[in-house]
């Protein structure tokens, strides 16, 4: 018996939040890890660089735009390469997530995105040679009119 559209619907929604919430446990389950993608694409992207190498000496002896391109061939697979090497880490250097904060409604919070910087302690004011009063315009203003009285010009 074949699903109806709103069932069909419903586990779309499922899927998307499952590679939303754990994107290792949905590759593992599709039956492709991220390391195996990451590890194709930065292949392909050397492959392609190797061919943007190709094409940029052909650029040379036939036609300056060919090199052109050819460079532009070569940036391109070089910064998808170093996204895809970038983007493998090993399992340990994964970031910790945090525990999960449930609501008021039941439901869990997850906290995502970059991670919270701890406040930095306030620093201790510098005490310099020179009377360290007031702002910093006021110090040059105290300077410039010390300067005028004594005649330093």
């Amino acid at each position: 018996m074949p699903l109806s559209e709103e069932e069909l619907r419903l586990l779309e929604q499922m899927e998307r939040a499952l590679v939303e919430e754990d994107p290792k446990f949905a590759s593992t389950l599709r039956g492709t890890s991220l390391r195996s993608v990451a590890r194709r694409r930065a292949i392909l992207a050397g492959v392609v660089f190797i061919g943007g190498i190709a094409l940029l000496m052909v650029g040379v002896t036939v036609h300056w735009a060919w090199g052109i391109a050819g460079f532009l061939v070569m940036l391109g697979a070089a910064t998808l390469g170093l996204a895809a090497i970038r983007g493998q880490r090993p399992s340990a250097a994964q970031p910790q997530q945090a525990p999960e904060a449930p609501t008021a409604d039941g439901l869990t919070l997850i906290q995502g995105g970059r991670k919270q910087r701890r406040p930095k302690a306030p620093k201790a004011p510098k005490q310099s040679r020179s009377r360290s009063h007031g702002s910093f315009m006021e110090r040059m203003e105290q300077r410039w009119r010390r300067r005028r009285e004594s005649g330093g010009f």
